[in-house]
């Protein structure tokens, strides 16, 4: 998968709040089962599964079946890319802003005459 394509994958994937509310509970557990998981939220075990399968498509969470168990776990590498991406988008509009702010400063005053002009044009 494409960086773009990952960012895109976790994004839309953390765009749902079940999802996100899903991520913060397994990071607080360590691990869970989608029955444990559901417990905590007003949907059933067969939604949290899909929404499961989302996290697990953005490489956000990963599973492992123990018996009859599948217990799933967050993988926090999964944010990383999207996390590099927001960091360098967030560099990115700091360094134009200070540009910005660099113009803005080297303008005169709007009530001061322009350098050279010896003051107000003749009326």
């Amino acid at each position: 998968m494409t960086s773009d394509l990952a960012v895109d994958e976790v994004l839309a994937a953390m765009a749902d709040p079940t999802r996100r509310r899903l991520l913060e509970d397994l990071a607080a557990r360590g691990e869970a089962t989608a029955t444990a998981l559901a417990d905590d939220l007003p949907i059933s075990r067969q939604a949290v599964v899909k929404h499961l399968a989302v996290l697990d498509r953005a490489g956000l969470v990963t599973s492992q079946r123990r018996g009859r168990e599948v217990r799933y776990v967050v993988r926090p590498e999964g944010v990383a890319a999207t996390a590099r991406w927001m960091a360098g988008l967030a560099a990115d509009w700091d360094r134009r802003l200070s540009e910005i702010k660099h113009i803005a400063e080297s303008l005169p005053a709007p009530d001061s005459p322009a350098p050279g002009s010896g003051g107000p044009a003749p009326g």
